[in-house]
């Protein structure tokens, strides 16, 4: 048994996903609410769950990868504007640089290595977004507890 909430998402309206919808995957309890409120909110146009890549530079590793982000949406706005986003969604802990405590130098050391790789993904993203006039949003449990 994983201690994970994973699994495979039907959609209500598969024709709002940009994408396979007969195979979106959910890796947490958060991502599956962000699927529902995408697949069910009257003014989300399209969806996509990592179903596009963006190149970025691993300052940890020093190595170029892809990130693809968990989120790709399309929105119409209360004044009738469409914005597109980019959407991540993190455990709050993950955000934030890690603190030493009392934590084991392997486990200090993942931490940060962890932290400075999702720096460079979320840099990235921005950079991204900004080229092609889309917005960038990072939510964790904080954000994802008001939907």
């Amino acid at each position: 048994m994983t201690k994970y909430h994973q699994g495979f998402y039907k959609p209500k309206n598969p024709a709002k996903y940009a994408g396979d919808p007969n195979n979106i995957v959910y890796r947490s309890s958060w991502e599956l609410k962000f699927f529902r409120f995408c697949d069910l909110n009257p003014n989300v146009i399209f969806w996509a769950s990592e179903e596009m890549a963006v190149p970025y530079n691993d300052k940890a590793t020093g190595k170029l990868r892809r990130y693809f982000p968990d989120f790709l949406i399309k929105i119409k706005t209360k004044n009738g504007e469409i914005q597109t986003w980019m959407i991540e969604i993190k455990p709050l802990a993950q955000t934030m640089a890690p603190v030493r405590g009392n934590k084991k130098n392997k486990t200090y050391l993942r931490e940060v290595k962890t932290f400075v790789t999702n720096i460079s993904k979320w840099e990235a993203a921005r950079r991204f977004c900004e080229l092609n006039n889309m917005k960038f949003q990072i939510l964790t449990e904080k954000e994802l507890g008001t939907f």
